[in-house]
């Protein structure tokens, strides 16, 4: 099976050990495969392996500053929230960005930051409109959480 295979069932763990695989034997160890490597142990729930790849590839000349929002997510998922923000500050400006900012402004209580970044989502959006909806849910806005 490829890696598209894997990604195609969602199963991260063979996307995983197909990537380490070709990391040790074939010497594939390019920034696109780091990357998907990333994106696999973050979907696996392995947030620091996801951040420590994240932290290999921005030491890349001329890195996507998008790497910072993806650690920025690991953070967040470790519920490490102030650091997530400072992680998240550095990432350019992106649809990711917005909503994980949008999050972490619920987290800390910062409403009018809150209302900034709750502007910037865009209806033809289905992501926004789901992290919207999520928004909605943990606010206790249960029926506004379902019209979306």
């Amino acid at each position: 099976p490829t890696m598209s295979d894997f990604l195609q069932k969602r199963d991260f763990l063979g996307t995983i050990t197909l990537l380490e695989l070709e990391r040790k034997f074939a010497s594939k160890d390019d920034a696109k495969s780091k990357s998907w490597l990333a994106y696999a142990y973050f979907h696996n729930g392995d947030y620091q392996k996801a951040m420590s790849i994240y932290d290999e590839l921005m030491k890349f000349p001329n890195y996507d500053t998008n790497l910072h929002a993806c650690k920025a997510c690991c953070q967040f998922g470790l519920c490490n929230y102030k650091e997530a923000r400072e992680e998240c500050e550095k990432a350019a400006d992106s649809d990711l960005k917005n909503r994980l900012m949008l999050h972490l402004a619920q987290k800390s209580g910062d409403e009018k930051t809150l209302m900034a970044y709750h502007e910037k989502l865009k209806d033809s959006s289905i992501p926004d409109q789901l992290c919207l909806a999520a928004l909605h849910y943990l606010r206790g806005h249960y029926e506004d959480a379902t019209e979306i």
